[in-house]
C-alpha cells in the first residue's frame, strides 16, 4: 500500500475499506457499527481534562456526574481519592479523558505530599484543567496557591463553582470571579444542576484533536527515546555515554535527577532526542517517597516518547519494580527495548541465573529487542541504535487487509477455537485499524477466550514480525440475526 494513499477509516485506503466492508456485509455486520469500531481502534490519544481542587470540594462526585455512572469513590470526608484515576467521557458526540485527582494541599508531608504530587502531574500532562471550588466556602488560601500552579502550567482552565444547589448560593458563586480564571460555572455535582453548561465550556477548552507530542518518522524531527528504569540503574550514566560528554549529574545516591533532561544526541548517523527520567521532581527530602516520584516522572516521559529503553541492573536480581516499569511502557503503547546495564560486572554464575530470571519474570516482553551494555565502559553501545530502530519499525508495521485475512483463514483452519458450551466461535475476518502501536480489529461469530487471543497475537508476531512493539487486539462479536 502506498504511503500517499489517503486513509478513509482507521488507516485503510479506499480499496481496502471497500474490500473490508464487503466482507462485513456478507457476514451480516452493521456498517455504521463497523465504522465506529475502526475509528475507535485507529484513534490517537483522546484530549485529557484534569479535575483538580483542594480536598472535599466534590471532585469525584462531579466526575461521576460527567461520566454518567458511579465509579469514582465518594465519601463525605477529605482525602478519599489519592491517585490519579482516568475515565473516558462523552459529551455532544465528543470523547475525552477525565482524570480525577486527589485533593491538593499546601505544604504537606508524607502521603498527603504524594497525593499533591499526583494532582500536579495531572495538571502537567492534561490538555485542559477543570478547577473545582466549593462555592459555599468560597476561595481559600489553598485555592489561591493551586491557581498559581495552574497558571504556571499554562493550560486552558474552566472554573467550576460546586455545591450550588439553588439560587441562594448562585450569588456566592459569583464572588469567584475574583480568582481571575474567568466565568465561574455554578454546578451541583450531586444533583446535576448546571452540568450541561459546564461541559459545553469544557469542550471549548479542550483541543479538537490532541497535540502530537512525539515526532513520527513521516512528520520529521528527531525520534523521542525515553530512558526509564528504577532509581540508580545507570540511566544518567547511559545518557552521558551515548552523548560522549557529561550532560547530566551522576551520583551513587538514588534520585539525583530531579527533572527529565531532554538531550539531542547524534548517534548512529542520526539525531535522537533522549529523555533522562530518573525522576524526583520536588520534595526530595522525603526519601521514603523517592521511588514514588520517580514513577510519576516515568509516566510523564512515556506520554511524550515513541520508544522506551528500559534499563535493568543486570548485577542485581530482577525486582518487581523492573517488571512494573516495563508494564508501564507496554500499557502506554510505546515501542520497547530492554537494556541490561552493568553487564561487565557479571560472572558466569550470575549470567546463568539472570537468564533464568528473564525467562521467568519477563515472559510478557519476549518480543522486545535485548541489548547487554555497560554505561560505565561503553560496552556494546553500538548495538543500542539498531535495537531502537528495530523496535520503531515493528511499532509502525502495517499488514494489508487481504494478507491479514489470508493468514487468519489459515490460522482458523489449522487451529480452531476450542468448543465451549457446545459452540465453537471462529474469526470471520479482520483488519489492522492502526499503527504506533499496531491495533487489530477481529470480527468473530462468538466470544474469543483470552488464551486464544494470546495465541492469535503470538502467531501474528511469528508471521509478520512486530518486534519491539505491543499489539492491541479487539474483538467484535456478531450479534444474532433477527428473524423477520
Amino acid at each position: 500500500m502506498s504511503n500517499e494513499t489517503p486513509a478513509v477509516h482507521g488507516e485503510l485506503d479506499s480499496a481496502e475499506y471497500a474490500e473490508f466492508m464487503a466482507l462485513a456485509a456478507e457476514e451480516g455486520f452493521d456498517s455504521e457499527e463497523i465504522d465506529a469500531d475502526l475509528d475507535s481502534a485507529s484513534a490517537g490519544p483522546l484530549p485529557v481534562l484534569a479535575v483538580v481542587g483542594r480536598p472535599n470540594v466534590g471532585k469525584s462526585t462531579l466526575v461521576n456526574r460527567i461520566i454518567g455512572r458511579r465509579e469514582a469513590v465518594v465519601e463525605d470526608r477529605p482525602g478519599v481519592t489519592r491517585d490519579r484515576v482516568t475515565y473516558e467521557a462523552t459529551w455532544n458526540g465528543r470523547r475525552f479523558k477525565l482524570v480525577d485527582t486527589g485533593g491538593w494541599e499546601l505544604d504537606v508531608l508524607g502521603l498527603d505530599a504524594m497525593v499533591a504530587a499526583q494532582a500536579e502531574l495531572g495538571i502537567e500532562t492534561a490538555d485542559a484543567v477543570l478547577f473545582v471550588v466549593d462555592a459555599t466556602v468560597g476561595a481559600t488560601d489553598t485555592d489561591e496557591a493551586l491557581i498559581k500552579i495552574i497558571r504556571k502550567a499554562g493550560k486552558p482552565t474552566v472554573l467550576c463553582a460546586n455545591k450550588v444547589d439553588g439560587q441562594s448560593t448562585e450569588a456566592e458563586a459569583a464572588y469567584l470571579w475574583s480568582l481571575g480564571l474567568g466565568e465561574p460555572y455554578p454546578v451541583s455535582a450531586l444533583h446535576g444542576r448546571g452540568s450541561g453548561d459546564l461541559l459545553d465550556a469544557v469542550l471549548a477548552a479542550l483541543p479538537e484533536a490532541p497535540p502530537q507530542t512525539f515526532g513520527a518518522g513521516g512528520l520529521g524531527g528527531p525520534r523521542r527515546v525515553a530512558l526509564i528504569g528504577r532509581p540508580n540503574v545507570g540511566k544518567s550514566s547511559l545518557l552521558n555515554k551515548v552523548a560522549g560528554e557529561e550532560r547530566v549529574v551522576v551520583n551513587p545516591l538514588a534520585g539525583t535527577t530531579r527533572d527529565p533532561v531532554d538531550e539531542l544526541i547524534e548517534l548512529g548517523g542520526k539525531t535522537w532526542k533522549f529523555v533522562d527520567t530518573a525522576g524526583i521532581r520536588r520534595r526530595v527530602h522525603l526519601t521514603a517517597g523517592a521511588d514514588y516520584y520517580a514513577s510519576l516522572r516515568t509516566s510523564s516521559a512515556l506520554e511524550k516518547a515513541e520508544v522506551a529503553v528500559v534499563l535493568i541492573d543486570a548485577s542485581e536480581t530482577l525486582a518487581e519494580q523492573d517488571t512494573r516499569i516495563i508494564s508501564m511502557a507496554v500499557e502506554a503503547g510505546r515501542a520497547v527495548v530492554v537494556a541490561y546495564n552493568k553487564w561487565d560486572q557479571l560472572d558466569e554464575e550470575r549470567r546463568y541465573y539472570l537468564e533464568r530470571e528473564i525467562e521467568r519474570d519477563l515472559v510478557q516482553v519476549q518480543w522486545a529487542p535485548r541489548v547487554n551494555v555497560s554505561a560505565l565502559t561503553g560496552r556494546h553501545m553500538e548495538k543500542l541504535v539498531p535495537a531502537i530502530e528495530t523496535a520503531l519499525a515493528g511499532w509502525e508495521t502495517r499488514v494489508p487487509t487481504s494478507r491479514l485475512n489470508a493468514f487468519l483463514g489459515e490460522l482458523v483452519a489449522s487451529h480452531p477455537h476450542p468448543v465451549r458450551g457446545g459452540k465453537q466461535p471462529r474469526i470471520l475476518f479482520g483488519t489492522q485499524a492502526g499503527t504506533r502501536p499496531p491495533r487489530f480489529v477481529l470480527f468473530a461469530s462468538g466470544f474469543l477466550e483470552a488464551g486464544y487471543r494470546r495465541f492469535v497475537e503470538r502467531r501474528l508476531r511469528e508471521e509478520f514480525g512486530f518486534v519491539g512493539t505491543p499489539i492491541s487486539i479487539s474483538v467484535r462479536v456478531r450479534e444474532k440475526r433477527r428473524r423477520k
